[in-house]
Order: structure tokens, then C-alpha cells, then sequence
């Protein structure tokens, strides 16, 4: 068990969190002990069935800033239609009923 454990701490100190959910759902990390673990005792069927965070990963603002870039100059873009009636919710609707029986 000792092994198995030094196995897991070693794959998951080495990746990000989701890489590591990645190595995690085709079960490689388990195939991994299977080979190490051979020599002492053999292992069938290694799986990997929960897994528990025990400290919060460091979040790295300059990272996301990167990955996400400006985020300045994607302003959207106007309706080249309109709206239609039944999209319009109840309060503009009703204000522009109103607005209608003013003029």
C-alpha cells in the first residue's frame, strides 16, 4: 500500500489538476502501479476509484489572465433582427403597451 501511495503523490505532484483528471479516467495511473508493484506482490486489475484533494491548488492569476487574454475588444455585436413578441419579457412589454396608449 505504502508503494501504491508513493505512486499516486508522485503522478499527481508532477500535473496540473487537469491533466491529472485526464491521466485519471483511462486509467493509466493504475496500470502504472500494476508494473511497479509487480515484483512484490501481483497486482490484477488496479483501479482507481476516488480520489480526495488535500490542499487547494495555487491559483496563478498572470496564468489566466494569458489563457484568457483581453477579453477588451469582443464588445458583442447589435440584433440584425428584432425581437421577437413572445421573447419579450412582461415589464417591456407592458411599458411599451403603455407608451402605446399615451400616444
Amino acid at each position: 500500500r505504502k508503494k501504491m501511495t508513493d505512486i499516486m503523490t508522485q503522478e499527481a505532484s508532477k500535473v496540473q489538476l487537469r491533466e491529472l483528471v485526464k491521466k485519471l479516467i483511462p486509467e493509466s495511473v493504475g496500470k502504472e502501479i500494476e508494473k511497479q508493484c509487480q515484483g512484490i506482490f501481483p497486482i490484477k486489475d488496479c483501479l482507481i476509484r476516488k480520489v480526495k484533494i488535500l490542499k487547494k491548488p495555487k491559483f496563478d492569476i498572470t496564468k489566466l489572465m494569458e489563457l484568457h487574454g483581453d477579453g477588451g475588444d469582443d464588445a458583442g455585436v447589435e440584433m440584425l433582427r428584432p425581437e421577437n413578441e413572445e421573447a419579450q419579457n412582461t415589464l417591456s412589454a407592458d411599458i411599451a403597451a403603455a407608451n402605446a396608449d399615451d400616444e
